[in-house]
């Protein structure tokens, strides 16, 4: 059977699948919370697979692993290992079961609510809606333009025309169904990540260029020594730890990722949840960081047309692979992409309504007509992440960018909430402001071209931290008014039985 028509046969099925999805979905939002945190009656296996579809996307099968692959050889593995021990092993162990208790006793349904609650400040959730809102969009514009690389190699068809495509299937998906479509969605999609990756390794592994795992390592360490590359230089080494902290702890403090937290059923689906969602980003983050890192097997030192952005795709097309593997493959990555936007567009939209328009602007609307505005915010959503992604930035910095503001901006103070009853609110005004300033100033500043995107992200974390804790302290010095949610915000001790 022709190569292309294999492919699109194969796209064709997945896309008939995700729309079914959507569509046996469509009726049972239930208002505003069936459509944002679907009843929280999520278990362990659904939760796990859609925080790992939404983690991993095109942006990193395309963007970071080829990029950190050409940059760092070998040493690019670094990073999936980190995503997959802190980004998802430590993060679940600390953040998913507090959250989880926090926001299903509490009411919660977004970040901004959360941190309104915590500290009592109005003023902070409006803040914190707003970055989430516009900063997200140039996330999302990253997955975009990933999944349009390989897409305007392996089938021939224009980006813009890719953009489109992914556009319509992510809306349709979010539009009809909601919380629980994307759930259901992202379960079937862990699933074909898992085994898409475990095939692209083998066969990427036993193709012509690499000639074997053995060899293609030889090969690759032998290319690093005489390409100063083992060990990293300095400046170097400092940019694949920036990378490998970016996306490790930049999740969490991203709404999209806190956000599969709030819908776990309990504490035992929480633990299940641990375990299943480490193994998936041990093999899916380890396994695309290894693809990448052989890059220079069959590109030598010549980088290829198109960029970092058209490595690996070009790799996929060089490999030799079956016409029938290469369908899996984009059908992979356009699953691990539309999940990923779902979650973006979902969390980014929800937050508008709720915590904007609901609060401040029509106060006395209903839940129904509330979850019908986020389907409209959603598609405006998905036509803004397409205009932004046409403009000429690399798929690493873009999302770096969204990635650092964001996490910047909340990860301190969200997860110091969890568990610090003494941040307060000039503590977190503190952590907020600074770790967005610190961030987007560089960027801003550059017209959004630096490419030490990933330095900027892990130093706004950072100074995010340190203001949270000395504005805390300097507050309750000055004695400054600190109305916050006090004990209520956090559970009681269980008294011991005599």
């Amino acid at each position: 059977m022709d190569k292309q028509l294999t492919i699109w046969i194969v796209i064709g099925v997945y896309a008939v699948f995700m729309l079914g999805i959507g569509i046996l979905y469509s009726r049972k939002g239930g208002g505003m919370a069936g459509f944002t945190v679907g009843g929280r009656s999520a278990g362990a296996w659904i939760s796990a697979l859609s925080y790992g579809t939404a983690y991993f996307s095109a942006v990193m099968f395309i963007g970071y692993s080829g990029g950190s692959g050409w940059s760092y050889g070998l040493w690019s593995v670094l990073v999936g290992l980190g995503n997959a021990v802190f980004g998802s092993l430590l993060a679940w162990l600390v953040l998913a079961d507090r959250t989880r208790e926090v926001t299903r006793r509490m009411d919660i349904k977004s970040m901004p609510q959360l941190f309104e609650k915590r500290f009592q400040s109005p003023g902070m959730r409006l803040f914190s809606c707003v970055v989430i809102f516009v900063f997200l969009i140039p996330y999302s514009a990253s997955v975009y333009k990933g999944l349009t690389s390989v897409c305007s190699v392996i089938l021939g068809i224009d980006e813009r025309v890719c953009m489109i495509i992914i556009a319509i299937a992510s809306a349709l998906l979010l539009v009809l169904g909601g919380y629980i479509a994307t759930l259901k969605a992202d379960f079937v999609q862990g699933f074909v990540m898992m085994i898409g990756v475990t095939a692209l390794i083998v066969l990427v592994v036993l193709s012509p260029q690499v000639g074997g795992l053995s060899a293609g390592l030889s090969n690759m360490m032998d290319y690093m020594k005489s390409h100063n590359m083992a060990p990293l230089p300095g400046k170097s080494a400092v940019a694949l730890i920036s990378t490998l902290l970016m996306t490790s702890f930049g999740t969490w403090g991203l709404p999209q990722m806190v956000h599969k937290y709030y819908g776990i059923r309990d504490r035992q689906e929480v633990r299940r949840g641990t375990v299943i969602s480490t193994v998936f980003a041990l093999l899916v983050a380890g396994g695309g960081y290894f693809i990448g890192s052989l890059s220079h097997l069959f590109f030598g030192e010549t980088m290829p047309q198109g960029g970092k952005d058209f490595l690996v795709p070009l790799m996929l097309d060089s490999a030799g692979l079956p016409n029938l593997l290469i369908g899996v493959i984009l059908v992979l990555l356009i699953s691990a992409s539309v999940s990923t936007l779902s979650s973006i567009t979902l969390t980014a939209c929800s937050t508008v309504s709720m915590d904007l328009v609901k609060t401040n602007i029509r106060k006395k609307i209903d839940d129904n007509n509330l979850a019908a505005l986020t389907r409209i915010l959603c598609l405006a959503f998905v036509v803004l992440s397409y205009f932004i992604a046409n403009y000429p930035t690399p798929i690493l910095e873009m999302m770096s960018y969204s990635w650092g503001i964001i996490s910047g901006s909340f990860l301190a103070p969200y997860l110091l909430s969890l568990y610090w009853k003494g941040i307060n609110r000039t503590g977190a005004w503190a952590g907020m402001l600074g770790g967005f300033l610190t961030a987007f100033l560089p960027a801003a500043l550059s017209g959004f071209t630096t490419p030490d995107g990933p330095l900027y992200a892990c130093l706004a974390m950072g100074v995010s931290f340190l203001l949270c804790f000395a504005g805390s302290k300097a507050g309750a010095a000055l004695k400054l008014p600190q109305e916050t949610a006090g004990d209520k915000f956090y559970p009681k001790a269980k008294k011991k039985k005599a």
